[in-house]
């Protein structure tokens, strides 16, 4: 499936001779109904479409959502209720003790009682693999019982919440579109709503920060992965995101608490300094959260991203890809000068997922400059490159995605079907950055009333 090379863009003619690596924003043209814009000071924007939040807003030492909460007189707001937890493994304080634990002890001086845990994809307990069935149970450590919101019910019931006065959300998100957490959220904020529940999100960092890159989703198009018109990364936390989900998607029909975090800096979230719990299996590092946003989008191609290796997203790769082939594609992706990223030639033998048992001939991604690095930008790259340089390489759907008609799980991954027919046609891939720019502009200028750092 090569594709012809493309000329090169206007756009990548203008990078050559933009200075730094952010640029004030000085105009975002026509704006969306309802779009509120920061000053022009707290707006700036990178090479290749990242749209900046405030950032540089720091309040003291770094403390999180969830030690917020703890304190005496936040703690009670929760006096008399019962209280639902949404969590998993990363719902812990800076010592990494759970969310959960620190709930059940604060129980008599909150005057408050825990009710349920709700489990996300992988689990209250984080065992389960991607797209694992995830049923009902008995928490063994604290005899509260667990409700599934993956797989058949993905938004609570009436009857899964009738004990409950409040829902809890404490996850770490990793700022990606199509990684499930969010839509977790989104939904239990829906069932909130009209159930008349409140609901509170205990605020974490986003890995990556306030960057926002991507198409926004065209609605035609959702799923759970990738439900609301947002773009591929948002550039939010999931305290911003869920202010921005009930202003704009739920008609301000939940009633939203955010414990914020103190001391928080959107453009540097690795300052805070966390311990990292692997939010789920295949993303075991810092580093893996902060590519995944572009390399999951190999997902959609006959190749392996990785899953089943030491090295998930880093890594990709595939039997039929010989080492010229990965000497071409490493040289086109050098040529490219993506910042914040290095390349070398890498084989790996992946033990489950796509090419399992087989010896596949691939290349690693090392992330030098997680700040400057632009995730979605460098995947639309890789792709590109895999697509132009190996003839092998083809959707995973092969035949089934063929036509404009087809839908298919790139299309799904980046929220629309330009980029499947931009990448067919031979475009450059600063042209598909280019045609992403706007809607980036458009939601970043929609994003400033909700943001809280």
């Amino acid at each position: 499936m090569n594709q012809p090379a493309s000329r090169p863009t206007a756009r990548q003619d203008a990078e050559v001779a933009r200075p730094g690596r952010r640029r004030i924003l000085a105009s975002l043209g026509a704006l969306p109904a309802g779009a509120v814009l920061a000053s022009a000071g707290a707006a700036a924007a990178a090479p290749g479409g990242k749209w900046k939040g405030k950032g540089n807003t720091t309040h003291g030492d770094f403390r999180l959502g969830v030690e917020n909460l703890l304190e005496p007189e936040t703690l009670e707001t929760l006096r008399d209720a019962r209280v639902g937890l949404i969590t998993n493994p990363t719902g812990t304080d800076r010592e990494l003790r759970s969310t959960i634990d620190l709930l059940v002890e604060a129980e008599d001086a909150g005057g408050f009682t825990m009710a349920a845990l709700f489990g996300p994809e992988h689990g209250v307990r984080g065992a389960e693999p991607a797209g694992g069935s995830v049923g009902d149970y008995i928490d063994e450590k604290t005899g509260l019982p667990v409700r599934s919101l993956y797989g058949a019910t993905q938004k609570p019931t009436p009857e899964m919440i009738a004990d409950v006065d409040v829902l809890i959300f404490d996850i770490q998100d990793i700022g990606t579109r199509f990684y499930t957490y969010i839509w977790t959220m989104y939904y239990a904020m829906e069932a909130a709503g009209e159930n008349g529940k409140r609901f509170l999100v205990l605020d974490r960092p986003n890995p990556l920060g306030a960057d926002i890159e991507g198409f926004v989703l065209e609605p035609e198009l959702s799923s759970f992965v990738g439900l609301r018109e947002i773009p591929q990364t948002h550039g939010l936390t999931v305290g911003e995101l869920a202010q921005l989900f009930n202003g704009e998607f739920l008609d301000g029909a939940v009633t939203l608490e955010v414990i914020a975090m103190s001391g928080y800096d959107a453009d540097d979230p690795a300052a805070a300094d966390l311990p990292w719990v692997l939010p789920s299996p295949n993303i075991p590092t810092p580093d893996t959260a902060v590519v995944y946003a572009g390399t999951g989008l190999i997902e959609s191609l006959n190749i392996s991203e990785g899953r089943g290796t030491t090295t998930p997203f880093l890594w990709f790769g595939a039997p039929f890809i010989t080492e010229s082939q990965v000497a071409a594609i490493i040289a086109e992706l050098q040529a490219a000068e993506l910042p914040g990223v290095l390349y070398r030639p890498m084989s790996a033998t992946p033990i489950s997922s796509k090419h399992a048992g087989e010896f596949c001939g691939g290349l690693q991604l090392h992330v030098t400059d997680p700040v400057a690095y632009e995730p979605v930008r460098t995947g639309i790259h890789v792709l590109a490159a895999l697509l132009r340089t190996v003839e092998e390489v083809d959707w995973r759907e092969g035949e089934d995605c063929r036509t404009e008609e087809d839908v298919c799980w790139i299309d799904k991954l980046s929220g629309t079907k330009r980029t499947r027919a931009m990448l067919e046609a031979g475009d450059s891939p600063e042209a598909i950055v280019a045609a992403w720019e706007r809607e980036a502009q458009r939601f970043f200028a929609t994003t400033q009333s909700y943001r809280l750092y």
